[in-house]
């Protein structure tokens, strides 16, 4: 690692909420990083936890001056990101997640990408582990890597070389974007990055994502949280959309596309053998892929994951789809309907 100039870091952890799980490997990666200390600001914002996680975190106060524990009672990601920007005093500053352990040299490698090339956001990959060691557990983790799953996220997937992307997670940015463009946008629960990284690139900002930056994500462990975290990401994708004024990606866009031809097709099938046979066609096909990508990865990690992988997939394409569309009639027809009334 070599940088000339050291910068002041300013690292903003959440989501951290009921995070005792996760939160002390977090801060542990945090502190074994390769940056000078005292370069280094840790701001965990916690969303007044309920079970011991402020106890940990203050635990680690006590012992390292540069870590600081600030209060989000609004609870939400974006409040959180926020309350971190306007208490930092950084240069430079990271978002970085509780569910996540960090490459000891994960911040020297942001810092000297940012300051080094004409980029205003700077990340890497995630390694996404298991949040168990159930099969379900294993299942979800390895879905959230597959194209079939997530589609073209680099991020997810992987790349072979450093490039310029829509988003990456846990962004490394130079205070004065935030400054320039604001801040996230406290009406997103969930895609407030999104959103973020999309008005950064709409003002002529740059998004870097570079393969040797790594992190280890700790997927969601059973079915109900995936479902819960991908109908929200799916619900909000058309406020983000409506807000920058653009169509998202069809990455973001087929599942809502699949779901929503089931419904189309399924409720005139009544009517019609036509659409029945559309409808039949339309699952049949689902299940074939579905299927065929779940015997792939099970020949590799385990026979035994078959039933569980399909499910995970199915459990993650549905609910971000039954999300969207949900999203779309929320804050598309309903909001003009309202307009026009």
């Amino acid at each position: 690692m070599i940088i000339l100039n050291w910068f002041v870091v300013s690292i903003i952890i959440v989501p951290c909420r009921n995070e005792e799980k996760y939160i002390g490997n977090c801060l542990d990666s945090v502190i074994a990083q390769d940056y000078p200390k005292d370069k280094l600001e840790v701001l965990v914002v916690d969303g007044m936890s309920e079970d011991g996680t402020r106890e940990v975190i203050k635990d680690y106060v006590l012992k390292n001056p540069y870590i600081k524990l600030l209060d989000n009672p609004s609870r939400i990601v974006p409040a959180a990101l926020n309350i971190g920007i306007k208490n930092a005093h950084g240069d430079i500053i990271i978002r970085m997640d509780a569910h996540n352990i960090y490459e000891k040299d994960y911040i020297s490698k942001c810092v000297t990408y940012l300051t080094k090339h004409d980029v205003d956001n700077v990340g890497g990959i995630w390694i996404t582990l298991p949040g168990n060691e159930t099969f379900i557990g294993k299942s979800i983790a390895l879905v959230l890597s597959h194209s079939f799953g997530v589609g073209n996220a680099y991020f997810r997937t992987g790349s072979k070389e450093p490039k310029y992307v829509d988003t990456v997670p846990f962004g490394c940015y130079k205070k004065e974007v935030f400054e320039k463009i604001g801040l996230f946008d406290e009406d997103l629960v969930r895609n407030q990055d999104d959103e973020f990284n999309l008005r950064l690139i709409k003002n002529g900002g740059k998004i870097l994502l570079v393969p040797d930056i790594v992190s280890y994500y700790y997927a969601r462990d059973s079915l109900g949280k995936l479902w819960k975290m991908y109908f929200q990401y799916g619900y909000f994708k058309p406020l983000v959309a409506q807000k920058i004024g653009a169509v998202l990606t069809w990455r973001q866009l087929i599942p809502a596309i699949f779901v929503g031809s089931l419904i189309f097709t399924g409720l005139l099938s009544f009517f019609s053998s036509y659409f029945l046979w559309l409808f039949s066609l339309i699952i049949g096909l689902y299940l074939f892929a579905n299927l065929a990508f779940s015997f792939s990865i099970a020949l590799k990690k385990g026979l035994q994951l078959l039933p569980f992988l399909v499910i995970s997939f199915a459990t993650l394409h549905f609910s971000y789809g039954i999300g969207y569309l949900k999203g779309v009639w929320d804050f598309v027809v309903l909001k003009g309907i309202g307009r026009k009334g």
